[in-house]
């Protein structure tokens, strides 16, 4: 599935409120609470925007929860930047492509990293392989989009935050718009 503009902001609104990965937030609140701790940092249109869509994904499949119930990988980075592909470059896909990556990699290098995952995230790291060896560490640390990635990290771990109010949903949807894709056809 390729989202256009109304396919976005509909999935956002209806699947969005499934709960979020064995947290006690919704997919929608861990949305609005990652781009918000995005724009509170500082960071551009189109990493605010990796920020709220980085579990896109998830909607995208509907099997998130009984998935990692059932001890599967559903590999949401790679279904959502697949269904946004139309919509935006690099500089918002790429963060959301190697989000699971940070977190593997910050596990590697930071020993208090791990010690510090909700358990919702110690059993989806498990299925998406655990730690990163040195050498995977080396090889995601010379990626260009790293730090993006490791910034999107922090955000999506601290947007846990049961009954925190946030922005809205169009507010953040205004801020994608602007990051969106300028080739013909992408912007509707």
């Amino acid at each position: 599935m390729i989202l256009d503009w109304a396919g976005l902001e509909s999935l956002l609104c209806n699947a969005g409120h499934s709960l979020y990965g064995g947290e006690a937030i919704s997919q929608l609140e861990h949305a609005l609470q990652s781009a918000e701790c995005a724009e509170r940092d500082g960071a551009s249109a189109a990493l605010t925007t990796a920020a709220l869509l980085h579990d896109l994904g998830h909607l995208v499949s509907g099997q998130a929860d009984d998935d990692l119930a059932n001890g599967i990988d559903d590999r949401h980075e790679q279904i959502g930047i697949a269904a946004l592909r139309g919509l935006f470059g690099d500089d918002v896909l790429a963060p959301i492509a190697l989000h699971v990556a940070a977190k593997r990699y910050l596990c590697a290098v930071e020993p208090t990293y791990l010690a510090e995952l909700s358990p919702a995230s110690c059993l989806s790291l498990a299925l998406q392989g655990g730690v990163m060896t040195t050498a995977e560490a080396e090889r995601f640390d010379r990626n260009p989009h790293a730090a993006a990635a490791i910034a999107l990290r922090r955000w999506d771990d601290e947007a846990k935050v049961v009954g925190k109010t946030t922005p809205t949903l169009g507010h953040y949807l205004a801020i994608a718009r602007g990051a969106a894709r300028t080739t013909a056809g992408a912007l509707q």
